[in-house]
């Protein structure tokens, strides 16, 4: 084949998505809050790390799964999404739980946060800056950083089903490929 580049290309670049980045900054500062602010008798601790890690964990292996499962890719996509908003609801529990202030969208705080974290995708800025922050300062901005990923996936979801749409799925590249192939060969029906 002429193009082998584009027959079944490899997938699995997720490291370089945002949306993946910014899951991996939720899931440290998930850990650090958890183990910081949480009894750790309580099951909120497990419950919010593995959500975190979920969203996270989801977002890799749907990508590396994209090669031969763009099915497998966007269901994957979507738990990472859900695992994301289960963990959002437990920020905004242990908010309200605790008599603190979840921050309004134009409140100055979350126009500032949200911007700082539009332009920060490394975790290790944010693991320097939250140990000097209260609770709830760091629920906050794991809040900002949640509803950031959630428009990330959600976009990289529409993505992937508009590629399915064009391309399909992996037997029908491989058949377009082997039709391709066999018309390059001079191959008869």
């Amino acid at each position: 084949m002429e193009n082998d580049k584009e027959f079944i290309p490899q997938k699995g670049g997720y490291r370089d998505l945002i949306a993946f980045q910014k899951a991996t900054c939720i899931y440290d500062i998930t850990y650090y809050f958890a183990h910081k602010f949480l009894d750790r008798t309580d099951r909120t601790v497990d419950q919010m790390i593995q959500a975190a890690r979920s969203g996270r964990q989801n977002i890799a292996e749907g990508s590396a799964a994209a090669t031969t499962s763009r099915e497998t890719e966007l269901k994957l996509t979507n738990v990472a999404k859900a695992s994301l908003q289960e963990l959002l609801l437990d920020y905004e529990d242990y908010l309200r739980q605790n008599g603190l202030v979840q921050w309004g969208i134009s409140d100055v705080r979350t126009v500032k946060a949200r911007d700082i974290c539009k332009r920060h995708n490394d975790t290790e800025f944010y693991m320097k800056q939250i140990p000097s922050r209260s609770a709830e300062a760091i629920a906050n901005i794991a809040i900002i950083l949640i509803h950031q990923a959630d428009t990330l996936l959600r976009l990289l979801i529409e993505r992937q089903k508009a590629d399915f749409l064009k391309n399909g799925g992996i037997r029908e590249e491989m058949t377009r490929g082997r039709i391709a192939y066999r018309q390059q060969n001079g191959w008869k029906k």
